[in-house]
């Protein structure tokens, strides 16, 4: 076993998780309507937020780089991080350095964690209602308004009373209609391949690490081995019991926040299912069409099924019929992928 497949099922209620023009959706040809989903860029970065917050340490920085053209442009240049694995988020979240010019070697180390999007249970499970709001000031006399003529002068605020007089205008209120809104049932997986996630590989024609890079792990205790990709150096011991809890709380407990000042749902999550098998996983939480009613759609949990471990929360129960819901549910979940995670030896992968 080297490869940790998770489903996750969630709630949301209400709310923006991913925005371009409202929130984002695609279109389901089948069913024929638009489905909501948070892409897999932004349920990774939640997951590294969220172990940033458990584990109380900053992200590594990223450089940005930008090229002055000759006429005194700003154009764009690359982005990277500092592509050392000592650095949690780097390590769990992977890199890219590639320089302009192709004078440095292209360094890159893929994510051990495959991360889907954040899409619907089923097409008829979840969708997008839209409303019309206002952002109104209107109860305030202390607003600043101020008005541009077609040169782009400003109006004293005599000729501003004069162009809305008679009209039926305001000027500290805005409508803003079309707000799209998202609701229903959302499943996401995750992947651990077990085999690099403590793991950076030494290989020097398509290399993971600087050779500098290479040297200051080494004497940070960094463990020189061998798995089926080649040599590589193993995490320590002790840095890996600190980020194994916090890596499974952080596959738990995720959540998105971002777009939501004002549409926030808690997400929570209603179960997961871990198993060591994809196409189980797949079956283990999943939609079913109601037999009587093509039109109509039921989430279905799968709790004892062979070769899946499932979990399910007390706020599933408000939902589904389920027979296993827990308190301790997501705890046990946390525990679960932790266990499987230790059992795993990083060290001695391969036969002596």
């Amino acid at each position: 076993m080297h490869t940790i497949y998770i489903r996750t099922l969630k709630r949301a209620e209400h709310t923006v998780f991913c925005v371009a023009n409202g929130q984002k959706f695609y279109y389901d040809p089948q069913f024929g309507v638009r489905v909501p989903y948070s892409s897999g860029q932004q349920v990774k970065r939640s997951i590294l937020d969220t172990l940033a917050g458990e584990l109380n340490e900053s992200p590594a920085p990223t450089t940005f780089l930008f090229d002055v053209t000759k006429k005194k442009e700003i154009g764009e240049g690359e982005v990277f991080g500092t592509c050392d694995p000592s650095h949690f988020d780097q390590l769990i979240g992977g890199w890219m350095k590639a320089q302009k010019g192709g004078k440095e070697k292209t360094i890159k180390r893929r994510s051990p964690l495959s991360i889907s999007a954040m899409r619907a249970l089923h097409p008829l499970l979840a969708g997008i209602e839209t409303e019309n709001i206002t952002f109104d000031r209107s109860d305030r006399q202390t607003n600043k308004v101020i008005v541009r003529g077609p040169d782009n002068n400003i109006l004293s605020k005599e000729e501003v009373l004069s162009l809305i007089k008679d009209k039926d205008r305001s000027l500290v209120r805005k409508w803003i209609p079309d707000n799209a809104r998202a609701t229903g049932f959302f499943v996401q997986d995750i992947a651990v391949d077990l085999r690099r996630l403590f793991c950076v590989t030494l290989n020097e024609y398509e290399p993971e690490i600087t050779q500098e890079t290479q040297e200051s792990l080494k004497a940070q205790g960094w463990i020189e081995s061998k798995n089926v990709f080649g040599k590589c150096l193993v995490a320590p011991a002790k840095y890996r019991q600190k980020l194994i809890p916090a890596i499974a709380k952080s596959i738990v407990d995720w959540r998105i926040t971002s777009n939501q000042s004002r549409t926030f749902s808690l997400m929570e999550t209603l179960a997961i299912s871990i198993s060591e098998d994809a196409n189980k996983i797949a079956g283990s939480i999943r939609g079913k069409l109601n037999p009587e009613n093509e039109r109509k759609a039921i989430p279905v949990i799968e709790e004892n099924m062979d070769g899946v471990d499932t979990f399910v929360s007390l706020a599933a129960g408000n939902y589904l019929i389920t027979n296993s819901e827990s308190a301790e549910a997501m705890e046990n979940a946390k525990k679960f992928i932790s266990d499987k995670i230790q059992a795993f030896d990083c060290e001695n992968q391969m036969p002596a």
